[in-house]
């Protein structure tokens, strides 16, 4: 009865990795219980969402082929545009959430395109827009940059809205942190960068001031939605944010976090459900009005 913060289904999105092929299941090492997964197993896993009461999920796309480019994430006939198609006419009520970004669909890793050995910011923009404009073409309910180049979400904005799609909301990553708690997803995605690091366009994690002032911009130029990223190391972002921004704020409760906590429950050091349902109340605290967590389903079982 005096509980002060409740835990809900409706909170939650739920990460998928999806793959050309057709009944592939891949589980990723690094990640127990979670897979890399062809469309018609998508489809199945939206089906277990649904009956689960899991509403939202978090699209990540893994081609077959890659390029400098990255061109496989915005071609009409790519994975993640293939999966929307699949997804929104089996399961129109499930909200699609995709993940805008190169780096899965890039020979070289990096978020944006390679000029002389650095990531130019500019001329990665315009494609990212072309991203995004093809996944609302093909379904997307929500749009979710994460490559961290600056003015993305004003160039995105424009896009969707000269295409017809003004309609479709924006979650930025906006503060998203240069981690080592990421190591699980790149072998997820395939997205490890070939050389160097994301340190030029992520943000450093001895800065709070600077994630405000990202979030700001963003928000300036079109976001709906506002994510901090990973959350356990940066509740304090969390709770910064939801206190300087009458706009809804999303956390990613990332791989290594998720990874961490599995195999200390693998080992008997801590009891797996008890310890879930304590992280994700605790960004629940924080401020954060949606979870992003590979425990979505789990969680989902015992709320």
């Amino acid at each position: 009865m005096l509980s002060e913060t409740s835990l809900s289904k409706s909170d939650l999105i739920y990460p998928l990795f999806v793959v050309e092929g057709e009944n592939v299941r891949k589980e990723i090492s690094s990640m127990p219980n979670q897979f890399q997964l062809s469309v018609d197993n998508i489809l199945r896993e939206c089906d277990e969402l649904s009956r689960l009461g899991i509403r939202s999920i978090l699209l990540f796309g893994i081609p077959r082929e890659k390029d400098e480019v990255g061109s496989a994430a915005y071609a009409d006939n790519g994975i993640i545009q293939q999966a929307l198609r699949s997804i929104k006419k089996a399961f129109p009520e499930i909200v699609v959430v995709t993940d805008v970004c190169l780096c899965e669909y890039t020979s070289h890793g990096h978020c944006g395109v390679v000029e002389s050995g650095n990531v130019d910011n500019d001329a990665t923009l315009a494609l990212l827009a072309k991203e995004a404009l093809s996944h609302a073409q093909n379904g997307a309910d929500i749009i979710a940059p994460s490559d961290m180049m600056d003015g993305r979400v004003q160039a995105i904005r424009k896009a969707l809205d000269d295409g017809g799609f003004a309609d479709i909301p924006i979650m930025a990553y906006s503060a998203k942190y240069s981690s080592a708690f990421y190591g699980p997803f790149r072998e997820a995605a395939e997205s490890a960068p070939q050389f160097g690091d994301r340190k030029s366009y992520q943000m450093d994690p001895a800065n709070s001031d600077e994630a405000l002032r990202e979030i700001a911009l963003d928000i300036a130029e079109g976001a709906d939605i506002v994510m901090v990223k990973p959350a356990l190391s940066y509740l304090d972002i969390v709770r910064r944010a939801s206190e300087e921004f009458n706009i809804p704020i999303a956390a990613y409760n990332v791989s290594g976090e998720y990874s961490m906590l599995m195999a200390a429950a693998a080992n008997g050091w801590l009891d797996r459900d008890r310890t879930m349902l304590e992280v994700l109340t605790s960004i629940k605290r924080a401020g954060a009005d949606l979870i992003i967590t590979y425990f979505a389903k789990d969680a989902a079982r015992i709320l």
